[in-house]
């Protein structure tokens, strides 16, 4: 172990730690998803900590940028709020990339997880749920989905949805799910797996129209929109989520105080509040109960790129 592994080891013994301000890095601009949740969740985490937690702002390549500056991050007060992606199929998507998730990230905590909403054009959307999929599967390769970019969950999930339910829409990237939105309203495109607060946003507009959200039951923060099951698409079971993660050279025992703190904080009323409004679903996790879910989310899309040989462009 090094000098400064053993001095953090040191410090940690003698609950010295943090003994400077913490930062959280989110690998995706102010206002954005991640970019919120790790704004709320700085607050309450400097309290419990007694330092500073400082959000910093490293954007770039889906949020991977900043996974990487978290990984080889060696002062011992760098976290990281990512996204799923980041934790799981990152290398798989793209072997050049210079961190491996799997082998240089530390899982603290899962805060919060959301189905996506299988959205299409109020145009091709008429019927119920099993009408759509008739008419999907009637229409071949004449319709199109849009995501935000190739090997995004989003993307990833269409191609899943493909192999269940037979059906073969042409993938168009986009830019950000405002843009895919924004498509299915024109009529460029015919369906897309939303988030659920943009989704329902335009669903509740009359401009798009809900088919059922990606989970295996329905979700609390979507009571009314069906799951795919209800509509017909069996063993269908697929969330975005965000985490805390560390270095993996983090000590055993700083990450496990705070994957405790973490937990703790996003399991109460305030934050579970703040979450819920953003679209999340609070989970609040160990690191242990972090590490069993992105063992699980790599293995599911790991299948999907596998089989579809799909790499990052």
């Amino acid at each position: 172990m090094s000098t400064g592994a053993n001095a953090q080891n040191d410090n940690v013994k003698q609950g010295n730690w943090p003994s400077k301000p913490v930062r959280l890095i989110v690998g995706f601009p102010g206002g954005s998803s991640p970019d919120l949740t790790a704004r709320a969740l700085a607050e309450p985490l400097s309290k419990a900590l007694g330092q500073a937690v400082i959000v910093e702002n490293k954007v770039g390549a889906g949020g991977n940028i900043a996974a990487d500056y978290v990984a080889k991050a060696t002062d011992g007060h760098t976290l990281g709020l990512m996204i799923n992606g980041n934790m799981t199929i990152a290398k798989m998507l793209n072997p050049a990339l210079s961190y491996d998730p799997l082998k240089d990230l530390q899982p603290i905590s899962l805060i919060g997880t959301s189905p996506l909403v299988l959205t299409a054009s109020a145009a091709v959307a008429t019927g119920s749920g099993q009408d759509f999929f008739v008419a999907a599967r009637n229409a071949g390769n004449k319709w199109s989905y849009g995501t935000p970019g190739v090997g995004t969950v989003g993307h990833l999930g269409m191609e899943l949805l493909k192999s269940k339910s037979n059906i073969a829409p042409v993938h168009i990237p986009y830019p950000g799910y405002p843009q895919v939105a924004t498509g299915m309203i024109s009529g460029d495109l015919q369906l897309a797996l939303l988030p659920p607060a943009l989704a329902m946003a335009q669903v509740k507009s009359g401009k798009l129209k809900a088919i059922g959200v990606t989970s295996s039951v329905r979700s609390p923060l979507l009571a009314d929109v069906p799951s795919l099951a209800e509509v017909g698409i069996r063993g269908f079971n697929l969330e975005i989520w965000n985490a805390v993660a560390a270095p993996k050279a983090m000590p055993t025992a700083v990450a496990n105080r705070l994957s405790t703190l973490i937990s703790d904080i996003v399991r109460s009323p305030d934050m579970r509040q703040k979450l819920y409004q953003q679209g999340w679903q609070v989970a609040g996790t160990t690191g242990e109960g972090l590490a069993n879910r992105i063992k699980a989310d790599t293995a599911l899309l790991g299948g999907i790129i596998l089989v579809g040989r799909i790499k990052a462009e």
